[in-house]
This record gives structure tokens, C-alpha cells and sequence, in this order.
């Protein structure tokens, strides 16, 4: 566990230094700032074009839930394509630069490497998207209402549960590559996959998916389905696996 933590501090300190995890701040809690901005003031900017206000009439008053909803969608699209990008690179770069073999000289195991850039990811999303969060919480109760604190919680863990899918199966492809631009590329087909499924009802239920659908529930009074809680760390699981599996006899 030693040498986990050893690797865990070196990978935050690399996130902060080339500015990653800064971009990662900036971008979530700008979202979640404006996202009760746009909920709030949408019907407003429609009246600025030509005939907007007819078309703005047609547009219910705006609502808390409006918010809700808009800081969910862009923080779902958003957060995939920030995990897809921060992630690719994490094995498939420190390979094609030599990093990782001399890494892996030292005393540390090959599931230690994967396992500290998992959790140095994983927290840093869960930072930032607390920030976010807290933004888009202070906004939302301004604009509109005060929002159930433990709801809004339990909404926003639902919401990284989801994002972890994607860093790990992200991971996973960079792990199984050679280069940054083949991880990226590998990643991208696997999102595509993932999506495929939804098509059908009775499948999408229980894909990773359905949790933002599970967020936005739980602010409205919803309980939560289990199901694409346990499939999404059940696939958390499985592609850090996978990974290391791939991993672990690659010659570097």
C-alpha cells in the first residue's frame, strides 16, 4: 500500500502541475454556475430574436427543476468528454514516452500504477464536481428555491458514478493500447458500445445511462433503482480488471 500511495501523490501532483486539474475545475463549476443561469433566463434571450416573443410565450415559467435538469445534461455530456480526454493518455502516453518502464523499475507493482491513476482521476472529478455542484446548489437556491441538501447529494454521487464508468473504461482502452491517439480512438468505439444497448428499453434500465435519468428522480421525491447502480460498479470493476490483466505482461 505504501508504493499505492507513493504513485497516488505522484499522479495528483501531475495532474495540478500541467494544469489539468485546473481546466477540470474550471470547467464543471462553470457549468454549474451557469446551468441555473440558462434554466432561469432562456425565455428572456428568446425575446432578443426576431418574433422571440411570441415563441417565449409558449415556454412554461421556469422552475427549479429547470435547472436541475440543465446542470444534470450539460454535466453528463460534458463530464464524458472531460473523462475521455483526461484519461486516454493516462497508460498509453507514459508509454510511448518511456515513463512507465522506468516507473515500474522501482518497486511498484503493475496494479498499483493502474489503481493510483484510477484514484487520482476519480478524485479529481469528485472535487471538482463538488465545487460544481455547490455552485449550481447556491445559484439554483437564488434564482429559484432552496434545493433537499441529502437529495442533492445523493443526486450529484449518482452523477460520478456515472463519469467513473467512463474514466475506468477509458483507462481500460489506455491500458490496452500503444499509443494516445489508438487509446482514444479504442475509448470512443467502447462509448459508442455502451450507448448502443439503450435503444431498447428494458436494457437501458439498468446501463450506467440511466443514472443521470436516477438523478434527476431522486431531486423529485424518486427513490433509487439498484440495478444500474450495481451493473455501473460491476463495469467499474471489470474494465479496472481488464486493465491490469492487459497490463500486466505488456513488454515496455
Amino acid at each position: 500500500m505504501a508504493a499505492f500511495a507513493v504513485s497516488l501523490r505522484k499522479e495528483l501532483l501531475e495532474l495540478w502541475r500541467t494544469g489539468r486539474l485546473l481546466a477540470l475545475a474550471v470547467v464543471l463549476l462553470l457549468f454549474g454556475f451557469t446551468s441555473p443561469l440558462l434554466a432561469k433566463f432562456t425565455p428572456e434571450l428568446i425575446k432578443m430574436i426576431p418574433e422571440g416573443e411570441q415563441i417565449a410565450a409558449l415556454i412554461p415559467e421556469p422552475t427549479a427543476q429547470d435547472a436541475i435538469g440543465q446542470y444534470l445534461k450539460n454535466l453528463s455530456q460534458f463530464g464524458v468528454i472531460l473523462a475521455l480526454l483526461l484519461a486516454m493518455g493516462s497508460v498509453a502516453q507514459e508509454k510511448e514516452r518511456g515513463t512507465a518502464a522506468l516507473m515500474l523499475v522501482k518497486p511498484l507493482p503493475r496494479w498499483a500504477f493502474l489503481a493510483a491513476k484510477f484514484a487520482a482521476l476519480a478524485l479529481a472529478f469528485a472535487g471538482c464536481l463538488a465545487l460544481a455542484a455547490a455552485g449550481a446548489y447556491a445559484y439554483t437556491w437564488l434564482l429559484f428555491e432552496p434545493l433537499d441538501l441529502l437529495n442533492w447529494v445523493t443526486a450529484n454521487g449518482l452523477l460520478l458514478l456515472f463519469l467513473l464508468v467512463y474514466l475506468a473504461v477509458t483507462l481500460l482502452c489506455s491500458a490496452l493500447m500503444r499509443t494516445t491517439a489508438a487509446a482514444g480512438g479504442l475509448a470512443f468505439a467502447a462509448l459508442v458500445a455502451l450507448a448502443i444497448p439503450s435503444v431498447a428499453p428494458q436494457v437501458a434500465r439498468a446501463l450506467p445511462g440511466r443514472l443521470v435519468a436516477l438523478a434527476g428522480s431522486v431531486m423529485t421525491g424518486g427513490g433509487v433503482a439498484w440495478t444500474p447502480v450495481w451493473v455501473s460498479l460491476g463495469l467499474v470493476g471489470a474494465a479496472l480488471l481488464g486493465a491490469w490483466l492487459g497490463f500486466r505482461r505488456q513488454e515496455l
